[in-house]
């Protein structure tokens, strides 16, 4: 059997790097919604359109880009429930340590 070369890297980020702060933000998202329709659920809320709110029903494909200074958050969300997404995004940041202007 001949020896072939072959390149192998990998990739190893920390808590910072914007893929995991991304990965952060849509995740607080959705912890959010869940928690707010499990709430909904729990108090018998039915929307003005007749539909009842139900953790089975809640869908969530939330993606977050980054760039610096830019957070963009997009995809599809259905749920009886409101959540304050800047709000979400701000406080995940400055939990991650983003909480001054100079930092991006």
């Amino acid at each position: 059997m001949a020896h072939k070369n072959y390149l192998f890297t990998s990739e190893s980020v920390t808590e910072g790097h914007p893929d995991k702060v991304c990965d952060q933000i849509s995740d607080a998202i959705l912890d959010a919604i869940l928690a707010k329709e499990a709430e909904l659920e729990e108090r018998g809320y039915v929307s003005p359109s007749g539909v009842p709110a139900c953790l089975d029903n809640v869908r969530c494909a939330c993606e977050t880009f980054a760039t610096t200074g830019t957070i963009v958050v997009a995809g599809e969300i259905r749920t009886q429930s409101y959540v304050d997404v800047q709000e979400i995004v701000r406080n995940t940041l400055r939990n991650i340590g983003y909480d001054r202007a100079k930092y991006g």
